[in-house]
């Protein structure tokens, strides 16, 4: 049985340009921060990645920090600052913020003081797109970088954070972004490295592939593929909605991202219908992938509005700059046979 991998906001598969970045890397045997002719060529190497990776993010005059994904970025750039967020946002930024935001029925929230706000560009589980206030202190780019565009240096943002692994990176690398000459508290201390905010030595491996990928992703931006990518997300929502007309779109009515469809089917678990769609060939999720093996219904819907019941119901069909029209429109028949079979039984 082929296999259709409809679950990109998760994690996306590694670009060939990636992998070809990170293979050359590995035959560097230096440490950045040595002196020796090793050393050197290895911190050449990642200043290069750093210059590709500020480019592709329009951040050419604001330092990059390396991390090891947006998780860890998260927590160097809220910890300790008493910041606040929507019900929203990722656990990575609800863990370090007051949440008391509020949002509207599309989850966009409504952002009075900016200076004291973490807000996201897009939602994973939606994908629903906010629209960033000028002087926003934080901003989760994670979902949102290499799909729609974006520029640091217009944006008006504090600080911004991506994961590598979202944009056809390799996973466990990412970084955070902000202005120089801003004060950012280290969380990791020892050998002082990338200038004493993030102590350990790089990984210059991954570093490789974060910046080829991001290369690659600002080209794709250029090159149109997430336009195509969103027209084959209306073509799904179309004949799901044409086999099961009582089904809800989350955030239909806002900009939401190119690839991302989170649909609530109501006396239909989402847990249960991901196991029944893997069984079919389909790799979707019931939410963020940080938290869809959890038995319990989105925190996101609930934030947004939908009961129980709804929020227990929904699934994320995320597709990916390579998913195909013969993909997308077998994942709606084989879903909607199996919806049709479910309602039978109930009946």
């Amino acid at each position: 049985m082929s296999r259709s991998y409809l679950d990109h906001n998760a994690t996306t598969p590694l670009r060939a340009e990636a992998r070809e970045a990170m293979l050359a890397a590995m035959d560097i045997v230096g440490n950045p921060s040595s002196v020796h002719t090793e050393g050197r060529a290895a911190k050449a190497l990642m200043e290069k990645a750093r210059g590709e990776i500020a480019e592709a993010l329009g951040a050419a005059n604001a330092d990059i920090v390396f991390t090891s994904g947006s998780t860890e970025a998260a927590a160097l750039a809220l910890s300790g600052r008493g910041l606040h967020c929507a019900g929203v946002e990722h656990d990575a930024v609800t863990s370090w913020c007051e949440v008391d935001i509020a949002v509207d029925a599309n989850g966009i929230a409504t952002v009075d003081a900016p200076e004291h706000t973490a807000l996201q560009i897009a939602n994973s589980e939606t994908g629903v797109l906010q629209t960033l206030p000028q002087g926003l202190a934080v901003s989760d780019l994670t979902q949102g970088f290499g799909k729609v565009p974006f520029a640091f240096e217009w944006s008006g943002v504090g600080m911004g954070f991506v994961s590598a692994h979202k944009f056809g990176g390799p996973r466990g690398i990412g970084a955070l972004v902000f202005p120089q000459g801003t004060d950012v508290a280290a969380q990791l201390k020892g050998g002082g490295q990338e200038r004493g905010w993030r102590a350990g030595t790089e990984n210059l491996v991954g570093i490789a592939g974060f910046a080829a990928a991001a290369v690659a992703a600002q080209q794709d931006l250029t090159n149109g593929v997430w336009e195509r990518v969103a027209e084959l997300r209306n073509i799904l929502e179309k004949a799901i909605e044409n086999s099961a007309p009582e089904t809800i779109f989350v955030g239909k009515g806002a900009a939401r991202l190119p690839n991302t469809s989170c649909m609530i089917t109501r006396g239909w678990k989402g847990e249960t219908q991901v196991m029944v769609m893997d069984l079919a060939g389909f790799a979707i999720s019931a939410g963020s992938a940080c938290s869809s093996g959890k038995v319990k219904s989105s925190r996101v819907l609930r934030a947004m509005g939908f009961d129980e019941e709804a929020a227990g119901c929904a699934i994320r069909v995320s597709l990916g700059r390579d998913t195909t029209q013969d993909e997308v429109l077998r994942f709606a028949e084989a879903w909607s046979d199996r919806y049709r079979k479910m309602r039978a039984r109930a009946a």
